[in-house]
């Protein structure tokens, strides 16, 4: 607890979400850092108001959720950066915003028990779902999992709604209290709840609940953005705001422009927060990054870097593991695209793909299910060196909105052969001349399985408000459990195209 590495003491630690590296990271923090937090919370809605103005008239429905704290052996608690943040005073009594009232009381949001958080926090949406002007969580596949939730427990949602009372399962004695306060009988509301999730296409759901929403609050840059098209589904395309940019080293800025496409997403750096350094990196030689250090100031627009930080919590320096492009400056401070995560690859043998590339070749094969409206809602992949020659293996998760329409064997074929297409000239000339890569395998999981994989990962510690499916997975826990729940295989059935490359 001594002032070694810093002026102040550490406080706590926090750690990282435990799905990059199959690890949890231990990082020193100091109190005084909530306070920069805070400041970085206090600008959202300021610059939201300016894009959409009267969200001080309604309420926010966020599913907000804290993991178990664990103690160091000196002691200080380790524990995820929300749930810091939910569990400090900052959170708990935080002043009156009218732009800040949430449906969920702070119990619901506190309580570690998963099932009975996120049970409370949608009876309390559901009876207010005039109120409730936007809708959030921190990852996209965070409010995927809650409409997931309601598709699975609307029975027993509307039954409270209909007697007043709380389900039986709900156990936790300051929710029970809490609940007591917002429990009433409204038949109205029960029959109303049962008439829309009684129906099977849950296209608009989103909106068909609570019918005032005015956008979603979600992370839909980088990874997630693959979960555009489901969003899009069940919300009836409403606006995807992703409002500040942030990890469990530090609180790097905000965006600026909200309203803007995913796509499009540029985070203002707040210099504040940490000291920024930057690792030029070539995304056309991505094994041939410059170790210079560049300082904030004199990043380059269009270019690409990696980011590295020094909290003001001790002598640490993290790199943190994104890749960001420069696209322009706020004043002096400059504004970055979130491009991808750095290292996450699929390699058989020369060949090496990355997030990015591999998020692309799912999208572009998906292309070929629109005819049949089906879309591919969850992804991983490994790549299986136990045949001769080894492939990638691609898991998809699909929702077929009309079983009557659904993709074919032919079709499901098809799309491995889109995805190789898609990859690049190393893969496929490994496919097609050296044969040092079998045929690409799309293997088809029931619905549910992803949920299952997270269900797993907060079992083993990872936090549900942090995690981020692994796009590419090796833990021979997780293969066996995907495995465990495939209907069907599917294997590129023609070479893709390669030709050999001109060399001087």
């Amino acid at each position: 607890r001594s002032p070694i590495l810093s002026a102040h003491p550490i406080s706590e630690f926090l750690t990282s979400s435990g799905t990059s590296a199959g690890e949890r990271k231990l990082m020193p923090t100091i109190r005084e850092e909530l306070d920069r937090r805070q400041l970085l919370y206090s600008l959202l809605m300021p610059v939201m108001n300016l894009y959409m103005p009267g969200l001080d008239k309604g309420k926010g429905l966020y599913f907000l959720f804290v993991k178990s704290e664990t103690k160091t052996p000196g002691g200080l608690l380790a524990r995820p950066v929300l749930t810091s943040y939910y569990k400090s005073d900052h959170f708990k009594t935080r002043a009156f915003d009218p732009y800040n009232v949430y449906t969920s009381p702070n119990e619901a949001i506190l309580c570690p028990d998963s099932f009975q958080s996120m049970y409370s926090q949608m009876l309390c949406g559901l009876y207010e779902r005039l109120q409730v002007l936007r809708l959030g969580a921190i990852f996209a596949s965070g409010l995927l999992r809650a409409i997931r939730f309601l598709q699975l427990n609307w029975r027993e949602l509307a039954h409270d709604i209909r007697t007043g009372t709380l389900n039986l399962k709900i156990s936790d004695s300051d929710i029970k209290s809490c609940m007591a306060r917002v429990l009433r009988p409204d038949q109205e509301l029960a029959d109303f709840i049962e008439s829309e999730c009684s129906k099977d296409n849950w296209e608009r759901i989103i909106t068909r609940i609570w019918p005032n929403t005015k956008y979603l609050e979600v992370i839909v840059t980088g990874a997630m953005a693959q979960y555009i098209p489901t969003l899009d589904y069940y919300s009836g395309g409403l606006p995807k705001v992703c409002t500040m940019y942030a990890s469990s080293e530090c609180y790097f800025g905000l965006n600026l422009n909200p309203m803007s496409k995913p796509s499009e997403v540029s985070y203002t750096i707040m210099p504040n927060m940490a000291y920024f350094e930057f690792l030029p990196h070539d995304p056309n030689s991505p094994s041939a990054g410059s170790d210079k250090l560049v300082d904030l100031v004199d990043v380059e627009v269009g270019k690409e870097y990696e980011l590295v930080i020094t909290t003001y919590a001790g002598l640490c320096r993290y790199r943190v593991g994104d890749i960001l492009r420069v696209t322009g400056f706020h004043n002096s401070a400059p504004q970055f695209h979130f491009v991808r995560r750095k290292n996450v690859l699929l390699s058989i043998d020369s060949d090496k793909t990355d997030e990015a590339e591999l998020q692309s070749a799912v999208e572009n094969a998906s292309k070929l299910l629109n005819k049949f409206n089906t879309t591919v809602v969850e992804y991983t992949s490994y790549a299986d060196t136990k045949t001769i020659p080894g492939h990638y293996v691609i898991y998809w998760e699909l929702l077929v909105k009309d079983p009557t329409n659904a993709p074919t064997k032919e079709v499901l074929e098809q799309c491995c052969l889109a995805m190789e297409e898609s990859l690049n000239s190393v893969y496929r000339q490994g496919r097609v001349e050296c044969n040092s890569i079998g045929a690409l395998e799309i293997r088809v999981v029931k619905n549910g399985t992803f949920e299952e994989l997270m269900d797993y990962a907060i079992s083993r510690g990872a936090s549900i408000n942090q995690y981020k499916v692994p796009r590419c997975v090796n833990f021979t826990p997780i293969m066996e459990l995907l495995d465990s729940r495939v209907l069907s295989n599917h294997f590129s059935q023609s070479l893709p195209h390669w030709t050999p490359e001109r060399r001087r």
